[in-house]
Parts: C-alpha cells; sequence; structure tokens
C-alpha cells in the first residue's frame, strides 16, 4: 500500500502543480486512496520532496536532484550495517572489522557519512581502519557504529 501510494505521489506531482499536502490528499483520493495528512508528510519526506518555485510567488512539490545521492547513501548505510562483524579504538584510530571482502564497502559507507572527526580511512579485504582527530573522537565512532548496528 505504502509503495503504491509513493508512487501515486510521484506520477501526480510530475503531472501537475501540487502546492500543498491538502491538494495532494485529495488527488490520491480522487484516484481511491485514502490518507491523512500525517502519512502524506512521511511520505513526502521520505521520497526527499521538495517545494520549488513556479514563478509569481507561486510553488509545487518536485523530487529533489538529491535524492540519487541519498538513495545511494541509503543503500551504503545497508551495506555497512549488514557486514560488519566487530568494531574496537585504539587511540584515535578505530578498526573495523568486516565479513571477507566487504571492508572497502564498510569504509565507502563511512565516507559517506561525512564524519567531520574522522581525517581518513583505509579499507582492506575484511578490515578497516579509521583515523580520527583524537581519542574522545574514535571512543564516539565506536558507540555510535555499535547503536547502529544494534
Amino acid at each position: 500500500m505504502k509503495n503504491e501510494r509513493q508512487s501515486k505521489i510521484l506520477e501526480i506531482i510530475e503531472s501537475e502543480p501540487i502546492d500543498t499536502q491538502e491538494q495532494l490528499q485529495q488527488r490520491l483520493q480522487a484516484q481511491g486512496i485514502a490518507c491523512t495528512q500525517a502519512t502524506i508528510s512521511r511520505d513526502i519526506k521520505q521520497l526527499h520532496l521538495v517545494k520549488e518555485p513556479m514563478g509569481q510567488g507561486r510553488y509545487r512539490y518536485a523530487v529533489s536532484v538529491q535524492r540519487s545521492r541519498l538513495n545511494v547513501a541509503d543503500k551504503l548505510r545497508t551495506i555497512f550495517r549488514e557486514s560488519i562483524v566487530s568494531v574496537d579504538s585504539a587511540q584515535n584510530i578505530v578498526v573495523v572489522k568486516t565479513m571477507a571482502g566487504l571492508a572497502n564497502a564498510a569504509g565507502a559507507a563511512l565516507d559517506s557519512m561525512s564524519i567531520p572527526t574522522m581525517v581518513g580511512s583505509l579499507a582492506g579485504d575484511d578490515t578497516a581502519i579509521l583515523i580520527m582527530r583524537d581519542g574522545e573522537s574514535a571512543r564516539v565512532l565506536c558507540e555510535e557504529i555499535h547503536e547502529m548496528l544494534n
């Protein structure tokens, strides 16, 4: 149901200018899809829709140009969660152990997260090493990775 509704939302905003959630809700109801404003709001966020100017002070919903980049980042995060075996730190270095052959994917996922305290990363076959600015940053990143994995 959710995928169908979100597909319809994309069809609707491509075929006509929609500038309010209420208009979108009305168009969906006209096509037999009943939903609440809160559901539409969540769909807009998940679909990465933005309001773009149409001129004369009017706006319309459109797909964000960054949507494809965000989808790639989401996929990398999924690979990251599924590939990690363990994570530990020693001073300002974080060592991430992965399943064989997946350290590069985990490293790419970490790089895509734009962690401001990470200086760089290096990945082999089953181990990625992350160089952090200091020991506290390494400890915090380890905790965050543990939370992400649970």
